[in-house]
Formats: C-alpha cells, structure tokens, sequence
C-alpha cells in the first residue's frame, strides 16, 4: 500500500505539469479537439474584430498607392473662373465725404444759407470770386440745390448749378480752391400752352404754365410793337410755343418760346423766332420781322399825361405855344428805353428841358428825351440797341413832376409820335425765307391744332342748352 504525498511534493508535481502542458505544440489540435460545432460567443466577437481589421486594410492601403501613383503621373487641367470685378472709386471722391444738401427758401441768400450752417463769411466771399460764380450765386432761385461736404464745420467741397446742363463743385484746400465743371446731360421737350383772360394776362399765364420770364418774353420782346398790353381785355386769347428742360425724368426749366399768338379785338397776331445772319428776333408768318424800327413807348405801361398838339399853354411859363412831343406820366427813377438803335447825338444839360438825350437812329431819324431825373450809363458817340435803358424819369428843368417828355424827328420836322408811319423792316428772302418756313412749319401746326380746339369747344358751349353755372375758381382755360 502506497502512502499518499504529502502536500508539498504534491504541489509541486502539479506545477510541473502546468508548465508542461503549457510548452507543448499541440495548439492546433487543441482547437481542433476542442470546436463541437458550434461557436463560443468569444469566438464570434474574435472572428468579427479580425474581419473589421482586415477590411481597414484592404480600404486604406490600396488608397495610399494610388495618392502615391497619381502624384507623379496623373495629368494635370486648369480650369478660368471668373473673378468679381473690382470697384474703382474715381480720384476726387474721399471715403470720408459728409454731404450736405441744401435746397434754397424763397427769399432767402447765400449768406443766410452760410450763416445757416456756421460757415464763415470769408469762405463765402472766396466762392463768390471765383469764374462765373457770382452771376449764379447772387441770383439764386427758390428751389435751387446747393451741396456742402463739411467736416468738423469746415467746409471742404462746395456744389451748385451753374445752369440747367452744369454743375460746378469747389474743392477747398488751404487757401487754393479748384474748380470742376460736371456736365449733366439735359432734354428739350416742346409744348404748347393756351389761356384765355378771365381776369388779368398774368395771371392766364401762370395758370396756363407760363413762367415769368416767358411772360415778359411775350409782352416785351415778341408783340410790344404791335399791341398795348395795357389794354388786355377779358376773352383775350394766347397760345405758345415754348421748350420745357427735362433731367434725368424731372423738369428743372423753361427754355425758348419757339411760336406765340395773341387774339384780341378779333384780330390775331403771331410771332415765330428764327435766326438770320447770327441774330435772333421773331417774324411774321410771311417772314416779316415782328421788330419795328421803332418803340412807340420808351416807358412800357406809361399813361400819356399830354400829347403832341399844335398849342398849348405851358404850365410853368404861362405863355400859349406848341407842344411837340407827348408827355408820359411815370414815377422818379422809371427806366427809359431807346426808341430805336441809334448812336448818341447829344448828352447833358438842355435849358427848360432839363437833363437830356437826342439820339441819332440814321436816315433822318432823331428822338428826343427830356426832364430825366440821371442819365444811364452811354456817352455822346457811343452806339446804343433798341430797348437799352439810357436814363430815367425825373423833373429837371420847366416840369411839375416826374415825366418823360419824348420827340419824334424826321429831318427836323417834329411828328406824333403816337400815329407817325415807322420805316417797315426788310422781309427774309431766298433761302432765308425757304429755311424760315421749313423750321418753323411745326410750330405753326400745334398752334392751329390748339386754335382749332379752342375754336370746336366754343362753338360746343354756345350750342349746350343754358344752363345754371356751376361756381368754380377761375374762368382761366389751358389747352
């Protein structure tokens, strides 16, 4: 009978065998032995993570060899791709700029516009002296734009409109300014305006669009020969013809009056402008200038106070003798016009008549004006245009008050002025006439339309059975 080992022999034998079984090749076939068909779950989850890996590798690999590959051998393309273009900003223009607009009030001025935005005075008179500033600056017109670039209140950069068509921008720098001329592109619209006088031909006009300066055009430049506005009636009719200045789709003026007819007394009278041999005046529709060779009235609107007479008692002197010119009443400092274009003859002081003029028209023309008050700015042999102002009423000499007592003389002869027969005017002729007509036909076919249509609507108003008036504002039409 064997005894059994003791505890320590025993262990140890064990723990040699241990690392036996340890050391042995025998792996494979312990896997084999111990697989009964089915797989443990450690078995799967080692199965799975050897396949991920080797999926990984497979993936990434090939990927470097052809990064590697294509680095060198791959052909290469370029392809343009449009750029966004790049803003120039001009030279004159600062990043900086702190514009400031400004639109004139009625009545009001430069300075007060100065003052108004704390601008010395000094700078204001520097503007003023520079080209063709004054003549616009002075005369600002309500409505009109003036631009100030101002920093920390000095003023740098200064804009206004020289015209319709220009604008003008001062750069400020120390005690230099300069001077930029921006053309602003304008379009000329004709149109036509029609009124009939309700009350006075002022206020027609205006209602009809007319500005003041179209008005004054009319009256003063166009028919002043042949009709005493004075006398406008009530159903005096006018048409015209005029060019409006359009900008960037706004209306910023008025320009040329290019056709205009006045109807009154039944008889109509129209004028049409046209250049001839450099100079601009308006004629007939035969081509007849509408400029006589003579003004009636050197004082437009003057109510004649004493006329041409064969006998008179003089109201100083007492003594019965002929009075050989026509008086026109007018207050002290009223502007005198000369009758015609002449040249001086004589200038100073001449006895009862006081402070005189005598004008030379040519051809044995002479006029007469007396009892001015100072006179204008011509000498004896200097040239004078028909209209120019040569003197103003006063009451030198023999006079109880402020008149101009004006002479008409052919070779000496005194006549009325009133009634005389003036030399007409040379008509266009040739090729005048032809370029006369040519230019003018449209103008005198949208004056006809509009008569025609003032024409149709009165006929249609006296054919409407009477009825009530309805009360309205005006009586003042506009076609």
């Amino acid at each position: 009978m064997t005894a059994p080992d003791s505890g320590p022999s025993r262990r140890k034998r064990l723990k040699d065998l241990r690392e036996a079984a340890l050391h042995r090749p025998v792996l494979a076939r312990h896997l084999s032995d111990g697989f009964n068909g089915r797989w443990s779950r450690r078995q799967w989850v080692q199965a799975s993570l050897f396949a991920t890996i080797a999926l990984l590798v497979a993936a990434i690999v090939p990927g470097f060899g052809d990064l590697q590959a294509g680095s060198t051998h791959a052909p290469r393309h370029s392809m343009a791709l449009p750029l966004p273009p790049i803003t120039l900003k001009p030279a004159h223009a600062h990043p900086d700029s702190h514009w400031q607009l400004v639109r004139v009030q009625s009545g009001q001025t430069l300075g007060a516009v100065f003052q108004q935005l704390g601008i010395p005075s000094s700078t204001m008179h520097r503007i003023l002296e520079q080209p063709g500033a004054k003549p616009a600056l002075t005369r600002l017109s309500t409505g009109a734009e003036l631009a100030f670039d101002l920093v920390d209140g000095t003023l740098r950069r200064f804009r206004y409109e020289r015209d319709a068509g220009h604008q003008v921008e001062l750069s400020l720098r120390g005690d230099a300014i300069e001077q930029r001329v921006i053309e602003r592109p304008t379009e000329l619209r004709s149109t036509v305006s029609s009124g009939e006088i309700s009350s006075s031909l002022y206020a027609a006009a205006r209602k009809a669009g007319l500005s003041p300066s179209a008005i004054a055009t009319m009256t003063d430049e166009i028919f002043k020969y042949d009709i005493d506005f004075s006398g406008a009636q009530k159903g005096d009719r006018f048409s015209v013809v005029y060019d409006q200045v359009w900008r960037e789709g706004e209306r910023v003026g008025s320009g040329e009056i290019r056709a205009a007819t006045f109807t009154t007394g039944g008889k109509t009278y129209a004028g049409f402008r046209f250049e001839h041999e450099g100079k601009v005046g308006y004629y007939t529709a035969e081509g007849r200038p509408l400029k006589k060779s003579f003004i009636r009235m050197p004082i437009p609107y003057a109510r004649v106070t004493s006329g041409f007479s064969g006998a008179r008692k003089h109201p100083i002197l007492g003594r019965t003798r002929a009075h050989q010119g026509v008086d026109y009443g007018a207050g002290s400092g009223t502007p005198i016009m000369a009758a015609g274009d002449a040249r001086v003859q004589f200038v100073g002081w001449k006895g009862g008549y006081g402070r005189t003029m005598i004008l030379d028209h040519g051809r044995g023309y002479t006029t007469l004006y007396a009892h001015m008050s100072r006179f204008g700015k011509y000498t004896a042999g200097q040239r004078v245009k028909q209209g120019t102002v040569i003197g103003y009423v006063g009451s030198s000499g023999l006079a109880t008050g402020p008149h101009l007592h004006y002479e008409f003389r052919i070779n000496g002869v005194h006549r009325n002025p009133l009634n005389v027969t003036m030399p007409p005017p040379e008509p266009l002729k040739g090729a005048a006439l032809v370029a006369f007509r040519a230019q003018t036909a449209p103008a005198l076919a949208r004056i006809q339309e509009v008569e025609n249509l003032l024409k149709n609507n009165a006929q249609v108003a006296k054919a409407a059975p009477t009825t009530k008036p309805e009360p309205s504002a005006g009586t003042d039409k506009q076609a």
